[in-house]
């Protein structure tokens, strides 16, 4: 069975591994199976990218550790993942070896090999994205959108996102250095109408996330553009009353069954 839809699945801060997403997409797969859409309709693709980090973030740790025997080792460690995530990647692209472009090149590759899983055709894609891979993702779309992106046909160049879900996110954090708040323009106006007058954009967040946050107050075109904020209690009896909750959402019933419609819908209006 031909693939009909591409999703692409985008992690956030910390230590990631390149099988983040696989319990996600089992579970994924088994709720689409029940809701009418088989398997293989669906191309998935993990966009792992934590690795062009991970080994400049251990080496900080050793020279940093070294020479001095600090307390709250692993508080420490957390910090230098989450942190030095974000503050490598929000360096503006320039002249040079650069984080963001690193990683929005390793994006492309991504988006490249699910459109070569896909027939090499420009299908609908829907993108689900963590914590900071919601602001990569963000900026990915508004580079493609502003005509300095890096893409080469309308599937790398978001003219097919027919569906958007970020968890989690930290836009809100980021939009600080801005000088207006503007949100990318969602659905593209590519896309065929069918799709664009049945397109969505999910944000989920729970409150005892502290590095997660609703995106509609952000500004009007944030109203305007996110269809919901949706708040839920995601993780169990242990986690979901901190901020571990962060971690959290992955196969949390509250995000996966309404994921699960999100792409369902994408799926069926595409055959219509």
């Amino acid at each position: 069975m031909a693939s009909e839809i591409g999703v692409l699945v985008v992690h956030g801060i910390g230590v990631q591994q390149p099988s983040f997403a696989d319990a996600f997409i089992a579970e994924m797969t088994s709720r689409l199976e029940r809701l009418g859409v088989d398997r293989g309709v669906v191309e998935w693709r993990s966009a792992f990218w934590a690795d062009l980090l991970t080994l400049h973030e251990a080496e900080l740790w050793d020279d940093l550790s070294r020479s001095s025997d600090m307390d709250w080792v692993t508080v420490r460690k957390f910090v230098i993942n989450v942190l030095a995530d974000a503050v490598a990647y929000r360096r503006g692209p320039g002249a040079g070896h650069d984080m963001y472009g690193d990683i929005h090149n390793r994006i492309l590759d991504h988006l490249t090999q699910l459109r070569a899983s896909l027939a090499d055709q420009d299908k609908p894609l829907v993108i689900i994205a963590h914590s900071l891979g919601s602001v990569i993702m963000s900026d990915h779309i508004w580079d493609e959108q502003a005509n300095h992106g890096l893409g080469t046909n309308p599937f790398e160049r978001m003219e097919t996102v027919a569906g958007m879900v970020t968890f989690g996110s930290n836009i809100p954090l980021f939009s600080l250095a801005l000088p207006e708040v503007k949100c990318i323009e969602f659905p593209p106006a590519s896309l065929p109408e069918n799709l664009k007058a049945n397109a969505k954009w999910l944000n989920f967040f729970d409150p005892d996330d502290v590095l997660g946050y609703p995106l509609k107050p952000l500004s009007r075109s944030y109203e305007a553009t996110v269809d919901v904020d949706v708040e839920i209690n995601a993780g169990g009896l242990f986690t979901s009353w901190s901020p571990v909750s962060h971690t959290e959402y992955w196969t949390d019933d509250d995000f996966t069954k309404p994921v699960a419609q999100l792409i369902r819908d994408v799926v069926f209006v595409n055959r219509e």
